[in-house]
This record gives structure tokens, sequence and C-alpha cells, in this order.
């Protein structure tokens, strides 16, 4: 072949593996596009479904309480989550995460803005702290001073909670070379909050409403009754089927996320549900709280469960709430209007525990799951929580105070703190 043809043929050659070299390099680029941007809507996704769920906790407050209480619950849940967004954004996630959104945005728009969408999504674990709070303190509580309280709980309490099991400080608990896994050979485990979000949030409860009191005439007489039991499921029923966001979504990344985490939180739903629908001899409000029971008590080992372990793990949580609500209420005299702590913080301490249990893979389990690292962490921030609420709510006990005056709870806090009945239409 003459020399001029080989040259040509080579430079063609090298023409055509530098355009396919440039084509996969393009093909290369458009799925890391593809995957960033997907990432970043399933997170987003997430988080809109969270943002939902307080809705469910406005409706389930909402038919929990008389009538007179149900715009203050209303308006309660929507302004705390604006409270919670500023506290979480400037002081809560900065110590949880280590990152700050007080630079340019360019700094923080790689990946589609995915940084963004991560912040959202974790701002819906923090702000269910005074959501659950404020259904254990609801109809006699300030709402100013109560919303102060949440705040601090927001921006210091609990991002120090999830900066020690999901954040910048978890080496030590959750980390695979921490302390716990070299003692007992696996760290802690909560996939999606039962006791860093659910039991932290019961507990920080529980204080708040022992020092609140029972509302007037409530063990004086029967009186006291729930407002609207379809008010009730309804916000039961937006509860659940946010949580499946919540859960799913705690996989913080598409290609992470796992049908698994999805079935296991059905079959706790539907273990609650049914426990409680037995034992209390099928009363409503005990079955709609026995599915959420449920579901907070799986978060922590959803990831980890046989579907049926999860429906027994979900069982038991829907009989605690049940038998612990009826004794804190009943016998115990604590008045806690929705049952926040037997539900949140005592079921959520329950998944936690359980996680080390039902998670073996003795019990067809994902494993790498310790029972004594589980029990040890969950133990650590119920103490955390009680010392934490007890002090913030101690000092504005004495200083400020917590409580409606005697009037003013008689009246109802609608007309006492907005001004205005749920029907004013009814009152002309």
């Amino acid at each position: 072949m003459p020399i001029g043809k080989k040259v040509a043929a080579t430079v063609t050659f090298l023409t055509g593996l530098c355009l396919s070299g440039t084509a996969m390099a393009a093909e290369v680029d458009a799925a890391e596009e593809l995957a960033s941007s997907s990432n970043t809507l399933f997170i987003l996704l997430g988080a809109v479904m969270i943002l939902a769920m307080h809705g469910g906790f406005a409706f389930l407050e909402v038919g929990s309480v008389r009538r007179k209480n149900q715009v203050n619950a209303l308006n309660k849940i929507l302004c705390e989550w604006g409270f919670s967004t500023i506290a979480y954004f400037l002081i809560g996630y900065p110590i949880a995460r280590g990152i700050s959104f007080l630079v340019p945005v360019e700094e923080m728009t790689a990946n589609h803005g995915f940084e963004y969408v991560k912040f959202f999504l974790l701002l819906g674990f923090a702000a269910c702290i005074p959501a659950i709070i404020s259904g254990g303190v609801a109809e006699r509580a300030k709402f100013w001073t109560n919303s102060l309280a949440g705040g601090i709980f927001v921006g210091l309490v609990y991002p120090l909670i999830e900066g020690m099991t999901w954040g910048r400080f978890s080496n030590g608990l959750s980390g695979a070379e921490g302390w716990l896994a070299n003692m007992f050979h696996a760290p802690f485990h909560d996939f999606a909050g039962s006791v860093v979000v659910h039991a932290t949030g019961g507990w920080l409860a529980l204080p708040a409403i022992m020092l609140l009191g029972a509302r007037l005439k409530r063990y004086d007489s029967n009186s006291i009754k729930v407002s609207s039991i379809p008010f009730l499921a309804l916000g039961s029923w937006i509860l659940i089927v946010g949580w499946f966001g919540f859960n799913v979504m705690s996989a913080g990344q598409l290609d992470a996320m796992s049908g698994l985490v999805a079935i296991n939180s059905l079959m706790a739903m539907v273990g609650g549900t049914i426990a409680a629908m037995a034992i209390s001899k099928n009363d409503a409000g005990f079955v709609h709280n026995g599915a959420l029971a449920g579901l907070v008590a799986v978060c922590a080992g959803s990831d980890l469960y046989h579907p049926v372990c999860a429906a027994v793990v979900g069982a038991f949580a829907g009989g605690i709430f049940v038998y612990m609500f009826e004794i804190e209420t009943e016998k115990w005299k604590i008045d806690d209007v929705l049952g926040v702590w037997p539900l949140h913080g005592i079921c959520g301490a329950w998944g936690g525990i359980a996680a080390g249990i039902f998670g073996q893979e003795a019990l067809g389990g994902r494993g790498g799951v310790s029972f004594f690292s589980q029990l040890i962490v969950t133990a650590l921030i119920v103490i955390i929580c009680l010392v934490a609420s007890t002090v913030v709510y101690g000092l504005l006990k004495i200083t400020v105070g917590i409580r409606l005056n005697h009037h003013e709870e008689l009246r109802g806090s609608d007309l006492t703190v907005h001004m205005i009945e749920a029907n004013p239409e009814e009152a002309m």
C-alpha cells in the first residue's frame, strides 16, 4: 500500500477512535447527570411526602381535642414547621451535619441542588419533634412558650442526637469502627428514626406533659371527649401514606432504595392495627393509633427484618400503645392528650431495641446489628431527652409560664390565642 494511503487510513482510524471515545465519554456524562438528577428528585419526593405527614399530625390532633381548640391545633403544626425551618436551617443542621447554608448558592447547587433537598428531607424529621410534643400538651399549653421550647429542641437538642447517630459525630456510636462496633461487634442502627426521631419526640414530651398538669376537670368527670373520629382517622391515614416516604426515602439515594423497607413498613402497620383492634375491642381511636405505633416501631430495623418479623414488631407496638396509654392516662393520671409518650416514646424505644433482636440472621434478618448497642444508645437518648425537656420546660415554667390561665383554658385556645372559632358561622 502506498505511503499516502497508509497515512490516510491511519488518520481515519484515529479520528474514528477519538470520535468513539468522545461519544462514550458523552454517554458516561449523560448517565451520571441522569443519576444525579434522579437522586435529587427521589429525595425531593420523600421530603414532600414527609411535609404532607404534618397535615396528618394536624388532623390527628384536631380530631382528638375539643372543638374549642381545633384552630389552635391546626395553627400550631403549621407555625411550628415554620419555626423549625428557621432554627434547623441556621443552627440545627450546621450542628448535626457540619454544613452551613450561609454561603453563595454556587457552592450548594452541585448535583442539581442535592444538598438543599437533603436539608428539606431531614428538616421533615426534625420538625416531627415539636409536632409530637404538640399532641401531648394540647388544650392548655401557651402557644408562644411552647413554640420557643420547640425551637430550642429543633435547634439544639435534636441536632445533638442526630449528629451523634446519623451525622458528623456518629463514628463512635454508628460507625463500623466505633467503640460500640468494637465492643459488641455491631454499631447502633436506626435506619429511619424509631429512636432518633420518634423516641426523642416522645421522651421530650413527657416532662412537658407532667409539668403542665392535667386539663381542667380532666379527672373530675368523664366529660372530656374527642371531637371528631373522622378527623382523627384522616390524620392517621395521611401519616400512614406519608410514612412510606419517611422510611423508604431514608435510603438517601435512588440506587440504595429497597423494597424490603416498603414491605416491612406495610407489615408493621398491619400488625399494629390488628393488635390494637383485638386488645382494645375495636376502639376506633386505638385502631388508628395502633397503625401508627407499628410504623413508629419498624423505622429502626425496616431495612433488616424479614416481613414476618416486621409484623411481629408492629403487633407488639400496637399492644404496647393500648396498654401504656390506659395506664398512663387512667392509672397514673398523666394527661397525655394524644398518647404521644406511649406512641412515640415507648414504641420508638421498643423499635430501637427490637432491631437488635429481630434483625438478627437467626430470625431471617440481614444481621449486622447488636442488641446491646441498640439498648445502650436507646437508653442514652431517653436520658438526654428527659434531662433536656425538664430543664427547658422547668425554666420556662418558673419564668414566663407554660400554661394558659384558668379562664383562657375554659374559654378555649381558639378564641384566646387566635380570636376565631373553628366554625365561625355556627357562632353567629
